[in-house]
């Protein structure tokens, strides 16, 4: 006898996974920078990739001298009324965590996944993305379980580095290569004239957002916690979160993050763990040290430090006190929100990764004075 074909409410839809290389958004001029950067390194798999960016860089361009022509203008004139709330601190500590939170406040804007990875046509392009392409994206981050989308948060650095600026994400492209920008994390590495290129596009991409939004932004991007005093140049009132996090955690969470992300959006085959490896070590220290070195320069009542072992078991009392620590105000208002966010994700469950003596003995021969400081030992 012939089974009967399943009904469609008996059948388990697969999460969309599939999603466009990142580095598709870029224009044709951040293209090149990093093409060529690498020496064009393309793994032989991965060509008919580069062939599709560079033709869809070209798109991307004409649309930014579109945008410019329609709204540069305006964009310039626009006033950043509100300084940023930046979420500052290491990948994978909990900073998408803390910025979802926030961005539950009605007060609050964000920049996008769309604007993030779409960033040289925002204002003419976002309503035929979000509404004919929503399909591209997938439902899940590749490096945890994450929601992902068009219209979720996402950090601005990817949009920097679309836009042609230095940035250590610029790595993901050619995963077995060393870094092409050295000194993007903290900005020490760049010239004179790549700082103040990099100033202005940033500064011109959140005006933009501002243009789009008159709302007060929320911007979280890893990267960020060692820029502080740049940042404090071009937003001087800007408040920021720091949040922190087991740094023996943190290194197999951001290798698998890199490893994840590579494996993704790389035009190579990933073969280097140890050049990953060692590019975690070292950034680690580098966001560390830039941080403590600058976090006395924030002005009273701008900074709260926030350690996530503590807020994750009591996200509202802990957002409670992140409002209290930046005199937000407003928390009644939007304490709905963040219990009706905490019950739904209950259930959320963390990746979880199994280290060798061998390796817990690496991470504190390499971080041990770090993790003494943090009250992890």
């Amino acid at each position: 006898m012939t089974p009967l074909p399943p009904r469609a409410a008996d059948v388990i839809r697969k999460p969309r996974e599939w999603s466009p290389r990142l580095w598709e958004g870029a224009d044709f001029f951040a293209w090149l920078k990093i093409f060529f950067g690498n020496h064009a390194a393309v793994g032989l798999p991965y060509w008919y990739i580069a062939g599709i960016v560079g033709g869809m860089s070209f798109t991307h361009t004409w649309l930014r001298w579109l945008q410019n022509g329609l709204y540069g203008r305006r964009i310039a004139d626009t006033q950043i009324e509100h300084a940023p709330l930046f979420v500052v601190g290491h990948w994978r500590t909990g900073t998408t965590l803390l910025h979802e939170l926030l961005i539950l406040d009605e007060r609050h804007s964000f920049p996008d996944t769309f604007a993030c990875f779409v960033p040289n046509h925002i204002l003419l392009s976002e309503s035929f993305f979000k509404e004919k392409l929503w399909f591209l994206m997938p439902e899940k981050r590749p490096m945890d379980n994450m929601a992902a989308g068009w219209e979720r948060p996402q950090e601005d650095e990817f949009a920097l580095c679309l836009m042609g600026q230095p940035s250590t994400y610029a790595d993901l492209a050619f995963p077995n290569r060393e870094s092409l920008f050295p000194g993007a994390l903290d900005l020490s590495g760049l010239t004179p004239r790549q700082l103040h290129d990099w100033k202005r596009a940033f500064r011109r991409f959140i005006q933009t957002l501002t243009y789009r939004d008159r709302r007060r932004l929320v911007l979280k991007s890893p990267p960020h916690t060692a820029r502080i005093p740049t940042l404090l140049e071009l937003f001087p009132n800007a408040k920021f979160v720091h949040i922190q996090r087991d740094p023996h955690v943190l290194f197999s969470s951001t290798v698998n993050l890199w490893k994840s992300l590579g494996k993704k959006h790389g035009l190579q085959t990933q073969t280097n763990d140890s050049l990953i490896e060692e590019k975690v070590f070292r950034e680690f220290r580098t966001i560390h040290e830039r941080y403590e070195a600058a976090k006395g320069s924030i002005p009273a009542g701008n900074l709260i430090e926030v350690r996530y072992e503590e807020f994750v078991t009591d996200l509202v009392g802990g957002m409670e006190r992140v409002y209290d620590g930046l005199d937000l105000g407003g928390f009644d208002a939007v304490r709905p929100r963040i219990e009706g966010y905490a019950a739904r994700n209950k259930n959320y469950e963390t990746n979880k990764y199994e280290q060798s003596p061998e390796l817990r003995a690496r991470i504190r021969a390499r971080w041990g004075d770090i993790i003494e400081k943090q009250g992890y030992a």
